[in-house]
């Protein structure tokens, strides 16, 4: 078998409050395969700000690559069902060579898209935002939704998902700039910049009639808006509370409006999207139909090169991405 020299990020320390640079290193190591490896040369990879937690409470151990979710070319296999110059998508992020057993494996087949989307609107985050709108959060036809963090790479899906589906659609963001891409590209009915309006006042006027779906991303003095102004039989999926990543114990600021739950008989859940592997099929046939219609766009912000991951994963804390944030490792 051959040996590679491939470079890939270790977290050295653990984060107190947001990341910084210093809480990661480059390593560089000769990697060799064992026999039933497959050898994949990483292409891109994805940063999500579920990363943040693990790096505090252990999760992601010291001193070891780090993982993340990664699209590369296989270079290096015995396995008939990954031949080498097929494209797969694996864990095995944060690192430029990867050696990847054939069931953590998973086959990439585009059809006449980028690459780059099957990390995003056609992978892990487009099926969270089907499945967590459609599924947990029960959607119907015409109803009033509210978005946070709306032009990131799951709420802007959200939020396009719900104007496919004849809804009224408002998203907040942080800053002057998404809040016209999420209008005027994305076709939101209103959206607000979270630090300089009031989240309360803002769903007044985007949603005079209340929220009948809050697709939660951010927590804290979002959900403490939201839940104020919740429709009766209500419905709040929960995807992430990113409001709270990088405070102790992943915590957000309290939420005083809960009682409006009872009367309204308001349901708020959280799922993972695992749950959704059996719309995999159904999922990729609507949006690759949305796509190809012009109803649902898409942003990526890629930074180039593996020494700039611990960059990107900061980065989404930092507001600096539109859309889905990525990592290219390699010339496709």
């Amino acid at each position: 078998m051959s040996s590679y020299s491939s470079r890939e990020i270790h977290l050295t320390s653990r984060p107190d409050g947001l990341p910084v640079a210093e809480n990661f290193s480059m390593v560089e190591r000769t990697v060799v395969p064992e026999a039933d490896d497959v050898v994949v040369q990483n292409i891109y990879m994805s940063v999500d700000p579920a990363m943040r937690p693990p790096l505090t409470n252990g999760a992601t151990k010291l001193d070891e690559p780090m993982a993340s979710s990664a699209i590369g070319k296989v270079i290096q296999s015995s396995n008939s069902e990954f031949p080498e110059g097929a494209y797969v998508r694996h864990r095995l992020g944060f690192r430029e060579i990867s050696c990847v057993k054939a069931d953590q494996l998973e086959p990439i087949t585009t059809d006449g898209e980028s690459l780059t989307t099957h990390l995003h609107v056609l992978g892990m985050t487009g099926l969270t935002a089907y499945g967590g709108l459609l599924v947990t959060g029960a959607l119907q036809d015409g109803e009033n939704v509210f978005v946070s963090a709306a032009a990131g790479a799951v709420g802007s899906v959200v939020g396009q998902i719900a104007k496919i589906k004849g809804c009224r659609v408002v998203g907040s963001c942080g800053s002057d700039d998404k809040v016209k891409h999420l209008i005027d590209d994305l076709g939101f009915d209103h959206a607000f910049n979270y630090k300089t309006s009031s989240i309360s006042k803002e769903l007044h006027v985007g949603l005079p009639k209340g929220i009948d779906v809050y697709f939660e991303n951010v927590g804290g003095a979002h959900l403490d808006a939201a839940c104020g102004q919740m429709r009766p039989l209500g419905r709040i999926p929960v995807c992430g509370m990113i409001s709270g990543y990088n405070n102790k114990g992943a915590r957000s600021e309290g939420v005083t409006t809960l009682s409006n739950m009872i009367y309204n008989r308001v349901t708020m859940k959280g799922f993972v999207v695992y749950e959704f592997a059996d719309k995999q099929e159904q999922f990729l046939r609507d949006m690759r139909t949305w796509i190809a219609d012009g109803k649902m766009k898409y942003s990526e912000t890629i930074m180039q090169g593996i020494e700039q991951a611990p960059e990107a994963l900061i980065g989404l804390f930092e507001g600096k991405n539109t859309g889905k944030m990525l990592v290219q490792l390699a010339q496709e």
